[in-house]
């Protein structure tokens, strides 16, 4: 696969919409063509003990971010047709669902990919999203 998007979520709570950042590596031809990091306004906006133990981040870190659709609107038409890989694509896929269920957008036909098919691509790409 010479050609793909890879995209990491993190989330806020044991909510599964409660996505707070999103980060997507573009890769065409094997070549980093794009890189996007954004801090999103989760929903439910709280954060757990653990999630703020983990990655540092608080309720007012993400208050004035934007919510998950307008996040979205900039970030999808870049992935295009790519097919989407992730370190943890149940986790991953699951999170892209529930956000999309939450707001009522349109949940687009995405083919994730899981690490075991394309491990090594995955880890590149994850490592240049963290």
């Amino acid at each position: 696969m010479k050609s793909f998007a890879a995209i990491d979520f993190e989330t806020a709570n044991h909510n599964r919409s409660s996505i707070f950042s999103v980060g997507v590596v573009i890769v065409e031809n094997e070549i980093i063509v794009d890189r996007v990091y954004r801090l999103v306004r989760p929903r439910p906006n709280f954060y757990s003990f653990w999630a703020t133990g983990i990655h540092g981040l608080t309720y007012y870190d993400t208050l004035n971010e934007a919510e998950f659709p307008e996040v979205w609107q900039e970030i999808s038409p870049k992935l295009k047709d790519l097919p989407l890989i992730a370190h943890n694509s149940p986790f991953d896929s699951g999170r892209l669902k529930a956000v999309h269920d939450l707001y009522g957008i349109k949940y687009p036909i995405i083919h994730f990919i899981a690490p075991v098919e394309r491990q090594r691509s995955i880890f590149q790409a994850y490592r240049i999203i963290n």
